[in-house]
């Protein structure tokens, strides 16, 4: 399956960073799950490894794992680690949401 899932070069770095500092994690996983307040929303997990199904996108000794069915509501998205005058976040442009809240972590198709 084409994960069809981008990761910056920046998250990448962070996300390499990040899970250097934690003995026994070695991936990030980002998955969708129902509620927030726009329908859906992103979650963000320090895991230790793939589960079955997962999709891996590897990138600048990074991991981004994501399931199969999270992989359906993210398909076309990038994954990005902006650090602005707002603050630091990881940041999904989603082109299958057809809305979003104001933080950015929530959003409806």
């Amino acid at each position: 399956m084409n994960s069809n899932v981008e990761v910056t070069e920046a998250a990448a770095k962070r996300i390499a960073r990040i899970v250097s500092g934690e003995p026994g994690k070695s991936a990030l996983r980002v998955s969708v799950e129902g509620g927030g307040c726009s329908g859906f929303s992103y979650k963000f997990d320090l895991v230790e490894g793939p589960d079955e199904g997962d999709v891996a996108i590897e990138r600048d000794g990074a991991t981004v794992l994501i399931d199969d069915i999270s992989l359906i509501y993210l398909g076309g998205s990038v994954i990005d680690f902006v650090d602005d005058l707002m603050g630091q976040s990881f940041q999904i442009r989603n082109p299958n949401a057809v809305a979003s809240c104001g933080c950015g972590t929530s959003f409806s198709i």
